[in-house]
């Protein structure tokens, strides 16, 4: 789990990063980022129906993109509100060290984090 300070949950504060933030898609999933007041990074995780029907499978997949998010929380530069959404091409059976692999290429082309 994320700590509280760091999860972004807001309704609005998702629209704000659709529709004001710059976008990057690899594989199965796709980051959405925007600039925030603060020195704090937010994350939010998004998993729709159409990528699993079941509700077990989508907190399942949002559990595992959570847990590689955490990993690289520390690496993250402060300042920005981050939105990964999964795509159709994960399900439940992705191995977890391809979706930590994806999640870290994706921040790093973002440039939200730098190489290490």
């Amino acid at each position: 789990m994320l700590p509280r300070i760091h999860r972004l949950k807001k309704k609005n504060d998702f629209e704000r990063v659709y529709k004001e933030g710059k976008g990057f898609k690899q594989d199965f999933l796709f980051l959405k980022f925007a600039t925030n007041n603060s020195d704090i990074s937010r994350i939010g995780i998004v998993v729709s129906r159409k990528v699993a029907s079941k509700a077990a499978e989508r907190n399942l997949i949002k559990r595992r993109i959570r847990a590689a998010v955490k990993e690289t929380l520390s690496a993250i530069n402060t300042g920005q509100d981050i939105v990964i959404s999964a795509l159709s091409g994960i399900n439940k059976t992705t191995d977890f060290q391809r979706i930590k692999e994806t999640v870290n290429n994706l921040l790093l082309r973002s440039g939200i984090i730098n190489k290490r």
